[in-house]
């Protein structure tokens, strides 16, 4: 307990002064002292923000000075003694007793033991050590969620809307991970499936775009039965997010649970990608393709190689789809009226734009 940290503060501190040293917590209970006659008493000042408004008071023999962080933890020191030289002491002391409490929450905080967990800064045994000690359930279903603004935030904080939409702190954990970036790691039950999560996070993004005017992206892990595997559910939120920068950006949310063929994709090396568009495009490359016709190849994808479809929403007559169909033919060497030839084509186009994505990153530009 923090007490325990206060308490060798203060036997260090006594060894340069005769004077009483005590530390009260916002009960006015005297949690620590150099006097243990009034240990565990209470202390006879008014009240606690008494003090927190003045900083320090000086009243019945006593100096009080406020320390800690209105946010997490707040204490008050008494010395005994009401002259500068009191003063003086407290706050010296003030200042190490308030690096006490910032370094005691931080080892304890459930969002730092979150935050290291899904960045991979901890051991598996400490892992199991810390969720006992900070009393973590283990045995709930979670889910992470990567939010993502694209949009610029102003004065406005991602965490903070965030917190107002998911307000139990003791079950759903939100975090900044930098980069406009924010992970929620969300306690859901058990009979939760992945189209309910889909939900979720699309109302998120509603919301927050009409409330707030910020646009925001949604990357969705997998669905993970206990604590150690959250770091799962984050790299897969992340995954998903960044699958859908490279294939299908038009969508806000973006499930790890459908991402297909597009996460094989992505896993594949770069040097079979190349290997594989060259074997599929031996006429030409892919960028040799018209806009027409490429455009055309979409719309046809779009409506599942139906060509009465793809004819009606491109306003032209079915023969004149069919004449562009033969002309990928004879340009490609594939028929996308033959469903072999349609999934080679429609992986190599997904492979190209992967290969020119992961060509800019490597350029630079």
């Amino acid at each position: 307990m923090i007490s325990e940290k206060f308490q060798e503060m203060i036997r260090e501190m006594s060894a340069a002064t005769d004077r009483t040293i005590g530390i009260l917590d916002k009960k006015l209970t005297i949690i620590a002292s150099n006097d243990k006659q009034i240990l565990g008493k209470k202390s006879e000042i008014e009240s606690f923000s008494l003090v927190s408004s003045n900083d320090f008071i000086r009243q019945n023999g006593f100096t009080y000075r406020y320390f800690g962080d209105k946010k997490t933890d707040e204490f008050i020191l008494i010395i005994s003694g009401e002259d500068d030289l009191a003063l003086s002491y407290a706050n010296l002391l003030a200042v190490s007793l308030a690096q006490i409490v910032v370094y005691y929450n931080n080892k304890h905080s459930k969002s730092v033991f979150i935050k290291n967990l899904i960045f991979d800064n901890m051991l598996p045994g400490e892992i199991n050590f810390r969720t006992r000690e900070l009393k973590i359930s283990d045995d709930v279903n979670r889910v992470c969620f990567v939010i993502k603004s694209e949009s610029f935030m102003r004065n406005l904080n991602l965490v903070d809307i965030l917190r107002n939409i998911f307000p139990d702190a003791t079950k759903d954990y939100i975090l900044d991970i930098g980069d406009n970036s924010v992970t929620l790691i969300k306690e859901i039950d058990k009979t939760i499936d992945e189209s309910q999560l889909e939900k979720l996070a699309v109302s998120v993004v509603s919301s927050i775009s009409s409330e707030y005017y910020i646009k925001i992206v949604i990357g969705v892990g997998s669905i993970v039965q206990d604590i150690e595997s959250v770091r799962d559910s984050f790299r897969h939120a992340q995954l998903a997010l960044e699958v859908r920068r490279l294939f299908s950006n038009e969508k806000s949310v973006s499930m790890y649970s459908q991402l297909g063929i597009a996460r094989l994709i992505y896993q594949i090396p770069v040097a079979l990608c190349e290997l594989f568009l060259k074997e599929v495009f031996k006429k030409c490359t892919i960028d040799s393709i018209d806009g027409d016709l490429m455009f055309t190849i979409n719309k046809f994808f779009e409506n599942n190689l139906n060509i009465s479809e793809t004819s009606r929403k491109l306003f032209v007559h079915r023969n004149t789809l069919v004449y562009r169909i033969e002309k990928i033919k004879r340009v490609t060497g594939l028929d996308l009226r033959n469903f072999e030839d349609a999934i080679v084509f429609k992986i190599a186009l997904m492979v190209s734009k992967y290969m020119k994505e992961f060509n800019i990153h490597r350029t630079g530009r």
